[in-house]
């Protein structure tokens, strides 16, 4: 697709949480309708888009019908089951491309394409195997992680090894499954980028922004981040290598983790990213109108910080305070339209404006 879209044409958004969401309300800002396919009644993003489909990613039929409806397809979250993208692919473009998806659904796939970039990653191992397991552990050690090769968010699919732990048990408490054991890296703090590349191959990155998690869920991310101008150059680089080689079409989050002498990249997300909320209030152009502008085949925005930000996420009953935060003349409030605020659950964020860029 190179021709850019038009007023009045549909994206189609597989996924219809909150990122799902963000995404059809910056469409709409630009005269762009969505359509949303999600498997769950009654989703979020369903509340602000043109039109939703309720089906399972089994249903060829209605992937069919969905594809026909649209201009072009794209995601808010990567683990897209591969018959489903067959399906799509054979209809409308489906951005980013597989093969992004591909790298970044498996953890091991995707530190073998980092490092064969000469981008550095902690030291790992592929984890099959009993005795994959018992090698490992004696070439990487403890403290490390297992975590599984595949669908592991938020601090899911994981597992701290300590010197004392018995990486057998661990390792049965995650299913036995595919893992990869990671190096532990004694680390400041962590960043991450959204960097986003349109279809003609510009890259624009935002400002990297410093993230503290809290029980495994992110819960600020803080602009500017703490880091030499070196380190913020590097930062940009390599997520711009990282974009180019994938030949990338869209927003891609980064995440590091900074050390006195180096940056580790610690994953990569191919979407819009959590971490990137700040740029709703913290830029003229933020994370999803980004996303959309480059799968829509439009120009890219510089994607400039004219203000520092703290971006905080609402997590279960923490919604319940919006009386209170609404009341800051310096907040900007993003509600998700979730009905149950369960613990664990990202029900919403604020950005918080504490001065100029």
């Amino acid at each position: 697709m190179n021709n850019p879209l038009p007023p009045n044409a549909t994206i189609g958004i597989l996924g219809g949480g909150q990122l799902g969401r963000m995404l059809a309300v910056a469409a709409s800002r630009l005269g762009l309708k969505t359509h949303i396919f999600e498997p769950g009644e009654i989703p979020p993003a369903g509340q602000v888009a043109d039109k939703v489909t309720t089906a399972p990613y089994d249903d060829h039929f209605a992937l069919t019908a969905f594809a026909m409806s649209v201009d072009v397809i794209t995601f808010e979250f990567e683990n897209i089951p591969t018959h489903a993208l067959d399906v799509l692919e054979a209809i409308r473009p489906v951005m980013p491309n597989r093969r992004a998806l591909a790298t970044s659904q498996d953890r091991v796939t995707e530190k073998e394409f980092l490092t064969s970039l000469g981008l550095q990653c902690a030291p790992y191992a592929n984890i099959e195997t009993s005795e994959d397991l018992t090698a490992a552990v004696e070439k990487i050690g403890a403290p490390s992680i297992l975590k599984t090769r595949r669908f592991g968010y938020d601090g899911k699919g994981q597992s701290r090894l300590k010197p004392d732990t018995n990486p057998t048990s661990a390792w049965a408490d995650l299913g036995n499954t595919p893992c990869v054991l990671e190096g532990f890296i004694d680390f400041t703090h962590e960043i991450s980028v959204i960097g986003a590349r349109s279809q003609s191959g510009e890259v624009v990155c935002f400002d990297p922004g410093e993230n503290v998690h809290r029980d495994g869920i992110l819960h600020t991310t803080t602009l500017p981040a703490r880091m030499s101008k070196s380190q913020h150059m590097d930062a940009i680089l390599a997520t711009g290598k990282i974009l180019n080689e994938l030949d990338y079409v869209g927003v891609l989050g980064v995440e590091f983790f900074v050390t006195p002498h180096s940056l580790i990249i610690n994953e990569i997300a191919p979407r819009v990213h959590n971490s990137g909320h700040w740029t709703q209030n913290g830029c003229v152009i933020d994370q999803f109108e980004q996303h959309i502008r480059a799968v829509a085949g439009w120009p890219l925005g510089d994607g400039k910080r004219h203000s520092n930000v703290t971006m905080t996420n609402l997590i279960g009953d923490e919604v319940n305070d919006v009386a209170t935060l609404s009341k800051d003349a310096a907040v900007g409030l993003h509600l998700y339209g979730k009905a149950d605020a369960k613990a664990g659950r990202k029900m919403g964020h604020v950005n918080k404006i504490t001065g100029p860029a």
